[in-house]
């Protein structure tokens, strides 16, 4: 039988439950022993990419035996025998495959349940309820068990099992949040009786088992559930519950009208939506210029959404600044150009033919604004041009940065002074070490933003205070301002804050090496938290950020922890390609390639991995006696003494800078 969901999937897997493969009519394919089943789940934890031979031995025995690494390959040419049937003698695999020193399993986008499940998820959360509700209701009926059933003792599989539980959760709650905005009270009880009777911990499912039960006439009942709730919650956690279900309890003692379903806050929101766009659709009419201004607002809010809402927001949103000065209103196109204050915090454009427009286009109407008025607009549209040069090496980026700041101060406008100090902050990588200056850009974000109420902005300051206080090597600093802005995303629905903080914690155990009295993390279990840190980019929109960046963590990785560096000639660098290539060459014993590499090598961008890539740059100098480019590392490298190497990134890092200038300076010694 074909499983539904599954019928353009030729081979597809399970791990929601006991692992299991299914071919393309829906039959069970055969995986032969635990050992075999092992390696294929261990690829699939890999979400597509490879996992060394070396690496899958240790991971299927704890002390891997004489001749492991043979006993892999025989268990991999089982399982493509069993994935591959057809697939003719002597012909290279086509799922799992042989790459570099190791297996990837190349399984299609949806044909592994664990990812369908998560892109289910995510989707239901744009959906109105009836549509999220059957959403919801397919995905969780894929669980057959806990996921990764049979390895629930295995180290690989453990981050991955809690985080794919921990979703499962959220899908509960999210199913049971779409019933009650569907009327649906008596249908979401039972499933939250057994949700909360298994996770206690689970505060907002109290919530809604509460309300369930007050909309079903069980008042009684419901302030009960309240009780037990803060019984378990004390004795079992020892903590009050939140103001959410103390709330909840007061208003209903007091009847409150807005638990009534009908003005219920959480699903009305979909119908208020399509009765208010149907208005707006009535009454604006169809070439109104009002039309343009309201459709940027919608694209700031849809950029902040992640995956495909950033990438249509940045599409539409040159569309309709052209729309703008096609009408020939420079004013208008202003207030278009401007109005698109989303919060930046990498410093690598994601598009920059794109940005080069909208900067571009900036500029033109700058020069189009009558002079002496609309001084806010134009503070817009020069803190536009500010973020969208980041990464270059354009002196106007630094002039605008500026000329936005001096405006918004002087207008006393915090929103406007927030998307200068924006602005600012991607003009602070002009030279290495100043981290102290971002630090103190991004606690004026936090507090401008707590003052006023700008929360976007206030999550963009605690990452910009994480990147430098790990620059600075101040983590237990960094740590908070890592959960400050989990916390402020969960309230707000920002899901891409996730992708830096996750990130930054794999970063942390890498540089635990450099905390004092902290245990050192293992390398490899480093480098698995940077592997499922990177599985977070996937669709995450921001390819600007994604591509090169695992490879260049995982060399960072090895270096801090002086392993050998593997050199895959068929690694994607994406732009650290220069910097990363002659320790490759070297890696490879081609020396001279090494030393012509290092000739050519232009000075990294100034951004947010400016020293990283300056310390990969030393070490390969160092290695072939180039003196120009050991003098060229030194003499940049000198004012960040203090930090550490690529922390500021909040992604990665070598070590003290410091370590590599004395190294540097050693050899430039003995080089005179």
């Amino acid at each position: 039988m074909r499983r539904k969901g599954w019928s353009r999937v030729q081979v597809a897997f399970g791990v929601l439950g006991p692992v299991a493969a299914w071919d393309g009519a829906g039959g069970a394919i055969a995986l032969k022993g635990p050992r075999h089943r092992a390696v294929l789940a261990r690829l699939i934890v890999a979400r597509r990419r490879v996992v060394p031979v070396t690496r899958l031995a240790e991971d299927l025995w704890t002390d891997p035996p004489e001749g492991a690494v043979g006993s892999v390959r025989t268990f991999v040419a089982a399982l493509r025998r069993a994935l591959e049937p057809q697939r003719p003698p002597r012909t290279p695999a086509r799922l799992l495959v042989t790459e570099g020193p190791g297996y990837a399993l190349r399984a299609e986008p949806g044909a592994v349940d664990a990812w369908r499940f998560e892109q289910a998820v995510a989707a239901a959360a744009t959906l109105p309820p009836k549509d999220a509700l059957a959403r919801l209701e397919e995905a969780l009926g894929w669980w057959r068990g806990p996921a990764y059933a049979e390895f629930t003792e295995e180290t690989w599989a453990r981050a991955e099992r809690s985080r794919l539980g921990e979703l499962r959760l959220h899908a509960v709650e999210r199913q049971a949040e779409a019933r009650l905005a569907l009327g649906l009270a008596a249908e979401a009880v039972p499933d939250l009786d057994a949700h909360v009777a298994e996770h206690p911990w689970r505060e907002d499912a109290w919530r809604q088992l509460a309300l369930a039960l007050y909309r079903t006439g069980r008042q009684g009942d419901a302030l009960a559930v309240l009780r037990r709730a803060r019984t378990l919650l004390i004795e079992q956690l020892g903590v009050d519950p939140g103001p959410g279900l103390r709330r909840l309890e007061a208003d209903i003692l007091q009847h409150a009208g807005h638990l009534d379903p009908a003005f219920g806050p959480r699903d009305p929101a979909g119908r208020v939506w399509e009765q208010a766009a149907a208005a707006y659709d009535r009454t604006v009419a169809a070439g109104a210029r009002a039309r343009l201004e309201s459709t940027v607002g919608l694209l700031r809010n849809l950029a902040v959404t992640g995956g495909g809402g950033l990438e249509a927001a940045r599409r539409h949103r040159v569309a309709a600044i052209t729309a703008a000065e096609e009408l020939g209103d420079p004013e208008l196109t202003a207030r278009v150009i401007g109005a698109y204050d989303v919060p930046a915090i990498w410093t690598r454009v994601d598009d920059p033919q794109q940005a080069a427009s909208v900067v571009a286009a900036a500029e033109r109407t700058l020069l189009a604004l009558p002079p002496g008025v609309h001084e806010a607009a134009r503070a817009r549209l020069l803190a536009t041009i500010a973020l969208e040069s980041r990464g270059t090496r354009s002196v106007r980026g630094p002039q605008a940065a500026r000329q936005a700041e001096e405006i918004a101060r002087r207008l006393d406008d915090p929103a406007l002074l927030a998307f200068a100090l924006n602005g600012v902050f991607m003009q602070t990588f002009h030279r290495a070490g100043l981290a102290r200056r971002r630090d103190t850009i991004g606690a004026e974000l936090v507090a401008l933003s707590v003052r006023h109420g700008l929360a976007t902005y206030e999550v963009l300051g605690h990452l910009i205070r994480l990147q430098a206080r790990s620059a600075l090597a101040d983590f237990p600093e960094a740590d908070g301002h890592a959960a400050a802005a989990d916390h402020l995303a969960e309230r707000h629905e920002l899901p891409l804050v996730g992708v830096f903080t996750q990130w930054y914690r794999a970063l942390r155990l890498a540089a635990t090496r450099q905390v004092p009295a902290a245990p050192a993390a293992p390398a490899a279990e480093v480098e698995v938290a940077y592997q499922d840190a990177a599985a977070r980019l996937d669709g995450a929109g921001m390819p600007g950020l994604e591509r090169g960046l695992l490879p260049l963590a995982l060399l960072c990785l090895r270096l801090l922890h002086g392993l050998p560096v593997q050199a895959d000639e068929r690694t994607d660098w994406g732009p650290y390609e220069p910097w990363a290539g002659p320790l490759m060459l070297l890696a490879r014993g081609r020396r001279s390639a090494a030393a012509a590499a290092l000739r050519r090598l232009p000075d990294p961008p100034r951004d947010l991995l400016f020293e990283a890539l300056w310390c990969l740059a030393a070490r390969a100098a160092i290695a072939v006696g180039d003196l120009e480019t050991m003098e060229r590392a030194h003499a940049e490298l000198t004012p960040a003494a203090a930090e550490l190497a690529g922390a500021g990134s909040g992604l990665l890092t070598l070590g003290p800078v410091s370590e590599h200038l004395s190294e540097l300076a050693t050899a430039l010694q003995h080089r005179v």
